[in-house]
């Protein structure tokens, strides 16, 4: 069976691969399929990179005269600086010549163009932090002023993280992009290609393009063309987020010039019906479903949402009957033949989640496929990425992890999900330390009540750093709309226990929803400012709302209030324009709520009257001023979750007998605190703690802990809200 060979085009990041090639790797792997996968995202950013190429880009941009700016005049007039630094630049950032970092951090070492304006605020931004975190900023500003040269002088269509991004948004005719791809080769495009050919020829059957992002959407149709130009034998199929939402309603016949096959949804059994199909094997297999309404032509080869021409026309295959994976049967993602070693960590902007996505590598992997809550009317709650709710247990996940460990040589996670369970989270805790695990992990959640004080405790203790989730619209009235399921109380909850956990929260804030007021934006911004003042949330970012074909607004906008802007659709189909009916310019609140933003996450200016971020008259907010701090002034009532499992985190505790009483030493990571109780209180307690802290055993519920005390001894609440028994909660006994 020839191979099979998974490409993500450029660009996705600098930091770490984007996982879906090593998802769909993971379970050939089962199959027993042979597959080899190429980020040419990073290959491309490293060959270009480079002293030589980066000589070629200052040649021709002087042969092309297309320096003219200051900006860029003072770059080329540096050329030489930039010629001698960039290889031991990119060296730093992939964390083979640390000791550069003092160099780079007394602020002698790099030429500097526009994108170091911001230094001012370097002291604001880093502080005390150590050097190494300074000398990675400053390298990503000396890269970022490369790029923008490259963008000004050479190809407009550049960017690290995204490559002709116009081309792929809101495309709803495929006219623009197959023009461009008429047009001469760029030059990124050339390192592209030079850089695929060594890759090829090769005895690949299959070259299969996993596009996320409409940045990577052009590089992938101009890599399948090269491909169909070299190697016309080879069958090509493109699939990953971008068709899964944008190609739903794909007819147009040009796009299968360059691709055989489009694919939708998970794509572990179109890839394989693919692979067979082009080996010439027999892809029905065995099935227990029932037959199609409609059975195929004869000629059909039937395959799984899958478009391909078939008499000239486009034709959406999905007359397989088989079924669908189960993420228990995908295998562990296999990231064998990516480059781990040679990923640039970066430091872009001051912000603490942001660093996490842009620094350091992280092996990926899910939770739960799909969103078990799946009601958030802005979000594409219909297609399968989010409707498809399948989580995986806790002990194959961490099989999981350890697997991934020993692969790659890193121990840190992120897990990529729409939003991580809390109970399957829990799990996962639970399991980590009873394998006694090192390692760090983040991931994305919903603000929901069910992550309780003790909950975020435990998740910290696994080697949780961070949870970013959806604040979106700080109003009830509009959460309430959204269907969120959330209120601003509960979420100012919900995000004091994290950080009161040493968990970092992110939340991602949203701005003109549908029937939106301008009072609702600035009582937004309020609860945003008191949120961040009273130190719940350390880092956040504001988006605008953009309708989507796919989601409970795009199928009924007349209910929201907004009238939709139809194209007629033959390629991309998602974004969409629209008119609110409220009639409020919400684009011009952009610019002020980043700007206060960026203020409050760095500690600053809570006491600034809001109207200062606007150049434009704004209300007064109707807010309270203590609306958060009230909020979080309530009452924890633990012994209502009897059935939620009793969890000992703390040391081995000694204990000394004393006259009538004991005495009983605790420890955690950090203090030590003796107690005294009474002989049989005192019993009862270490012998509770020793159990509960056994990983041996499955942990007891709190019924179950309170009826083993009741059995001896009278009244648990009252002892269980004890100083005594406080001062055990606060060393690491949990109630989860």
């Amino acid at each position: 069976m020839p191979a099979t060979l998974l490409i993500t085009p450029p660009f996705t990041q600098l930091n770490t691969p984007y996982p879906a090639t090593a998802y769909l790797k993971g379970f050939l792997n089962t199959k027993g399929m042979a597959c080899q996968q190429l980020d040419l995202g990073i290959e491309v950013i490293l060959a270009l990179f480079t002293r030589q190429r980066l000589g070629e880009i200052f040649a021709r941009a002087q042969v092309h005269g297309t320096v003219t700016t200051s900006n860029a005049r003072r770059i080329y007039a540096l050329r030489e600086e930039y010629l001698a630094t960039i290889e031991p630049v990119i060296r730093f950032l992939q964390g083979k010549n640390p000791t550069l970092a003092r160099a780079i951090a007394s602020e002698n070492f790099l030429p500097q163009a526009s994108r170091f304006d911001q230094l001012d605020q370097l002291e604001l931004a880093f502080g005390n932090m150590g050097h190494q975190d300074k000398a990675k900023h400053l390298a990503t500003l000396y890269l970022e002023d490369l790029s923008d040269f490259i963008v000004e002088c050479i190809d407009a269509q550049f960017g690290f993280s995204r490559y002709a991004e116009r081309l792929g948004r809101s495309a709803n005719s495929f006219d623009e992009l197959h023009a461009a791809l008429q047009a001469p080769l760029s030059f990124i495009d050339e390192i592209t290609l030079e850089v695929l050919a060594t890759y090829l020829p090769a005895d690949y059957g299959l070259v299969c393009f996993s596009v996320p992002f409409p940045g990577n959407l052009f590089s992938a149709f101009r890599c399948a063309q090269w491909i169909k130009a070299h190697y016309p034998g080879i069958r090509t199929a493109m699939g990953g987020g971008f068709a899964n939402t944008e190609l739903r309603s794909l007819t147009e016949v040009r796009v299968f010039d360059y691709f055989d096959f489009i694919t939708l949804d998970d794509g572990e059994l179109p890839i394989e019906l693919l692979i067979q199909m082009t080996a010439g094997e027999d892809v029905a297999g065995p099935s227990t479903a029932p037959a199609p309404a409609a059975a195929p032509a004869k000629t059909f080869v039937p395959l799984k949402r899958t478009f391909h021409l078939e008499n000239g026309a486009v034709v959406y295959n999905d007359f397989s009957l088989r079924r669908d994976y189960r993420q228990s049967d995908t295998g562990t993602p296999d990231y064998t033949g990516l480059p781990l070693d040679r990923y640039l960590s970066v430091i872009e902007i001051a912000n603490p989640m942001h660093s996490l996505w842009s620094d350091g590598r992280w092996n990926k992997l899910t939770m739960a496929h799909g969103c078990y809550w799946g009601k958030c009317t802005f979000c594409d709650v219909g297609l399968d990425y989010i409707g498809n709710y399948q989580p995986v247990q806790a002990k194959m996940l961490v099989d999981r992890m350890e697997e991934l460990i020993a692969q790659t040589g890193e121990n840190g996670f992120h897990f990529v999900d729409e939003a991580a369970p809390p109970a399957l989270m829990r799990d996962l805790a639970l399991e980590i330390i009873r394998r006694k695990l090192r390692l760090t992990w983040w991931t994305n959640i919903r603000f929901e009540k069910r992550f309780t004080p003790d909950l975020c405790r435990l998740l910290q203790a696994s080697g949780c750093i961070a949870v970013s989730g959806g604040l979106e619209v700080a109003s009830d009235r509009l959460l309430d709309l959204i269907k969120k399921g959330v209120t601003v109380e509960q979420v100012a909850r919900v995000t004091h226990a994290f950080t009161e956990a040493g968990i970092m929260v992110h939340a991602y804030l949203m701005y003109g929803y549908p029937t939106q007021t301008v009072q609702e934006t600035v009582d937004s911004l309020e609860m945003v400012r008191q949120l961040f003042q009273a130190g719940v949330l350390q880092s956040g970012f504001w988006h605008q709302f953009a309708l989507t074909a796919h989601s409970p607004i795009g199928k009924d906008p007349e209910a929201y209030g907004i009238l939709p802007h139809y194209q007629p659709i033959t390629f991309a189909n998602n974004d969409i324009q629209f008119t609110d009916s409220t009639g409020i310019d919400h684009d011009q609140f952009s610019f002020g709520l980043k700007k206060s933003l960026y203020n409050y996450l760095h500690g600053i200016c809570f006491d600034y009257p809001l109207q200062e971020w606007f150049d434009f008259p704004i209300p007064e907010t109707t807010v309270e001023p203590d609306y958060i701090e009230t909020a979080l002034e309530y009452f924890d009532d633990v012994l209502a979750r009897s059935t939620a499992q009793v969890v000992w985190l703390g040391g081995e505790p000694t204990v000394k007998d004393l006259p009538g009483a004991l005495e009983i030493t605790l420890y955690d990571r950090r203090d030590t605190a003796t107690i005294h109780l009474e002989d049989e209180v005192g019993y009862w307690l270490v012998n509770t703690l020793r159990r509960a802290g056994d990983r041996s055993q499955e942990p007891r519920t709190l019924a179950e802990v309170r009826a083993d005390y009741e059995r001896m001894l009278p009244d648990f609440p009252d002892f269980w809200y004890s100083e005594e028994m406080l001062t055990v909660q606060e060393y690491g006994l949990l109630v989860v």
